[in-house]
This record gives C-alpha cells, sequence and structure tokens, in this order.
C-alpha cells in the first residue's frame, strides 16, 4: 500500500512538473503583452506587470495595412472550418468503406495507403506545389485547403474505432431495407462521434498551426493565415522589435484552439479508449 501510494505521489509531481514547464512560458507571454513597451524593455523578467495595459492589442487589431490581424484570423477561421468539415466526411466515408464493405484487397490497399504515409510530409512539398501550381491555386485558400483532405492518419483511428461495433447492426439494418447511405448516415455516424470529435480537433488545430505550406503558398498579405501571418511582424517594426505587439498577436492566435480544446475534451477523453465506440 505504502509503495502504491509512494508510487502516485511521484506521478503526480512529474505531471505538475511537466505542466509548470508548458503553461509557465504560455503565461509568461500572455502577461508579457499586457505590458507597456517600456517595462517590457527595462524591467527585464518579471511575471506580473507593473502597469496593466491593452494597448497592445489594439494596436495590432486597428492595424489594417501591413499586419491586418484580424483579416488573417478571417482567412485562418475560413480554411480551418472548410478544411475540418472536409476531412470529416472523407474519413468517416473511407473508414466505413474499409470496416464495413467487403471488396477485394480491400486490406491490402489500406495498409499499401498506411505505408506511404510513413514519409515525412517535407518530402511532398516540392510535389505538391507542383501539383496546387498547375491548377492555379497558388495565393488561393483552395491551395491551404486540399492537400489536407487526404490524412491517412484519420481514417486509420476511425477506421479502428468502428472495427469496434458490431456488424450485426449493419446486418439488421439490411434485412430491413436499409441502403449503405442509410446505415452509414443513421446507425454509423451517430456511434463514431465521439473519434469524429477527435479527428476535428486534430485537424482544425493542426490547419490552425501550420505555418511552412501557407508560407509557401501565400504572397498576398491580406490573404495570409494567422501564422503566415505573424512571422512578418518582426520585419514590419524594423530593427527595433515591438515585443509587446508581438506577444499580443501570438496570444490572439491561441485563442481559437484554447477554446476548442476547452469544449471538445469530452469527447477527446471519451475516445481514448479506441474499443468505446459502443456504450452499454
Amino acid at each position: 500500500m505504502k509503495t502504491s501510494i509512494k508510487s502516485k505521489v511521484i506521478a503526480y509531481m512529474f505531471l505538475v512538473l511537466m505542466s509548470l514547464i508548458w503553461v509557465v512560458p504560455l503565461l509568461f507571454g500572455i502577461l508579457t503583452s499586457l505590458k507597456s513597451e517600456t517595462e517590457i524593455k527595462l524591467v527585464g523578467f518579471k511575471m506580473l506587470p507593473i502597469t496593466w495595459t491593452l494597448k497592445h492589442y489594439i494596436e495590432v487589431l486597428e492595424n489594417t495595412t501591413n499586419a491586418p490581424m484580424l483579416r488573417w484570423y478571417v482567412n485562418s477561421l475560413v480554411i480551418s472550418v472548410t478544411q475540418t468539415i472536409l476531412v470529416l466526411i472523407i474519413v468517416s466515408l473511407a473508414a466505413y468503406g474499409y470496416t464495413r464493405i467487403k471488396f477485394k484487397g480491400r486490406d491490402t490497399l489500406f495498409w499499401v495507403l498506411m505505408s506511404a504515409s510513413m514519409f515525412p510530409s517535407v518530402v511532398n512539398i516540392i510535389p505538391t506545389y507542383k501539383i496546387v501550381d498547375s491548377f492555379g491555386w497558388v495565393n488561393t485558400i483552395w491551395a491551404a485547403i486540399v492537400p489536407g483532405l487526404g490524412g491517412v492518419a484519420n481514417i486509420f483511428l476511425v477506421r479502428q474505432f468502428m472495427k469496434g461495433i458490431p456488424m450485426e447492426y449493419d446486418e439488421s439494418a439490411r434485412m430491413d431495407g436499409a441502403s449503405e447511405y442509410t446505415i452509414y448516415s443513421k446507425i454509423i455516424l451517430p456511434l463514431i462521434k465521439p473519434i469524429l470529435t477527435v479527428v476535428a480537433l486534430f485537424t482544425f488545430t493542426g490547419s490552425w498551426n501550420d505555418f511552412l505550406w501557407p508560407s509557401i503558398i501565400f504572397n498576398d498579405i491580406d490573404k495570409m493565415t494567422v501564422t503566415a501571418g505573424l512571422q512578418l511582424l518582426k520585419g514590419i517594426y524594423g530593427d527595433y522589435i515591438k515585443v509587446g505587439q508581438l506577444m499580443s498577436s501570438a496570444t490572439l492566435a491561441l485563442i481559437p484552439t484554447f477554446i476548442l480544446f476547452l469544449f471538445a475534451q469530452k469527447y477527446f477523453m471519451e475516445s481514448l479508449s479506441l474499443s468505446s465506440g459502443v456504450k452499454g
């Protein structure tokens, strides 16, 4: 019993330490955005501001010329939401085909796709750019949306979750005259809601935080996303870097993903066990 308590205490201490390592820099960045520029430059490391101010946030949001933060926000939201919706449709349909429909070479095809996805994504940047350019999509939102729709890892997650749903459900529905679409939409989709929520969470977060690809395909400031736009801020301010505005911009970029995690954590925890596709 004493050994069990001791191991729990060690585990909790480790988790608290890891949490502090992650939270303290984040909290310091947020608090820095609430300090005056003079205080940031002169006071040095001090967690709490001496004088609290929202000046940096106001300046960032009012800038509509060389760093239109609100415009970048809208661009990122449109791209991330559209990509997330399309990914959910594609992934759920593909997983349904790989688990509920029998056809020759089904499993072989799936594992071939899985093995192809093992290559680092950076290897595909040049070929993907060439393809996007051939469609005339460079500097458009489609260049940011379409290449991210073919994630095999998401199909794998949903497929594993869907395999936990008994095939008897499908057979009973077919005996009642249900079509494949009815089985998919009325029976399977409601049961895989937890894992689809996790896929949506990962997809939205990945799309929102993506830096390299948007930086390559966008050259128009008004069409950039938040992450691609943030890199411009350092150069915009010249030799005198406005740390407060940089921190306030980065803090604003965190808000959507924070809200998403806040509301989706229930389904995220529920889907950690991939066998929980069916309850009761």
